[in-house]
């Protein structure tokens, strides 16, 4: 069966109508260590609110998800609306009160444009209409969410590649260092004995303690064990791609596989390996930037 990882950036939209009622839904994602749903919606749809963080943890299990719902009711038309009196009455006199110091007086246009001065009456809504409106825009939200799924997946299968290339070369380097380790033990050996040619030991039981300083030295240079382990994560790595979602346990993963490339760095004996150990360290730097975006 084919990987098939997700990201964790996507975007979907859904619009719909009903009653009287029409909107647009988005749903929106960034990266993030757990799942965060966040909700926007029209007044008087708190309900919308339960429906979206659910139909959410449904389908993600990472990302920071907004979902905005943009909902508008058909104009009840100009001759619906009203003024409201005391309001009016309100601005009227702090606008007199301006004028009398030489402020400019308001407009007709200007003071209806004044909140609350216009009021459309409150319409008596069907409960089973708005039953329905709200049932409308929950079936809007995942729709928007289906569509921000699939933004995700896509996301998902470009990441794929280039994470399994990275895979790939961290293997590369892995070999390369098992080959450069096997030199260690003889080229410490070969230090050793250029420095006791050096000394021209005279002093009885000198040269095995060089020996044994040698042998203690090869090791502690000894790689082995970090180098199964290495092998160990990229294979580890390969079989978690192929179980979705497998963003925390891979992010987990990448700090194993820094420590024992540290380790590397810090054992090694010879120039070569050490070179080989921060390349190490660079490439598993580059795979964990990518997954960072997995879910």
């Amino acid at each position: 069966m084919s990987a098939r990882i997700s990201g964790m950036t996507g975007f979907g939209r859904a619009d719909g109508g009903e009653g009287g009622w029409t909107w647009s839904v988005e749903a929106r994602s960034v990266n993030g260590r757990n799942l965060e749903v966040r909700f926007r919606g029209p007044p008087g749809f708190d309900s919308l609110e339960r429906a979206a963080k659910a139909s959410a943890q449904k389908r993600f299990t990472r990302g920071q998800i907004t979902v905005g719902v943009q909902g508008k009711r058909a104009d009840p038309g100009a001759a619906a609306l009203k003024v409201n009196d005391d309001i009016l009455a309100r601005y009227l006199a702090l606008a007199n009160r301006l004028a009398e110091e030489g402020a400019t007086p308001p407009s007709a246009d200007g003071l209806l444009a004044l909140r609350g001065v216009l009021e459309a009456p409150e319409e008596d809504e069907d409960p089973e209409a708005r039953a329905a409106v709200e049932a409308a825009m929950a079936a809007g939200i995942d729709a928007a969410l289906d569509a921000l799924k699939t933004s995700r997946d896509r996301e998902g299968a470009q990441l794929l590649p280039v994470i399994e290339t990275f895979v790939d070369r961290i293997e590369g380097l892995v070999a390369r260092a098992e080959s450069e380790a096997a030199a260690q033990v003889e080229a410490i050996r070969d230090r050793f004995t250029r420095r006791l040619a050096d000394l021209a030991p005279d002093a009885p039981g000198l040269e095995d303690r060089i020996f044994l300083e040698a042998a203690a030295l090869a090791t502690k240079a000894d790689v082995r064990e970090e180098l199964d382990r290495l092998t160990a994560h990229f294979a580890s790595a390969r079989a978690l791609l192929q179980q979705p979602p497998a963003g925390r346990k891979l992010d987990f993963l990448m700090q194993e596989f820094m420590r024992e490339a540290n380790t590397l760095c810090s054992k090694s004996a010879t120039t070569a390996l050490t070179g080989i150990g921060l390349e190490l360290k660079a490439v598993i730097e580059q795979l964990r930037e990518q997954v960072q975006n997995v879910e």
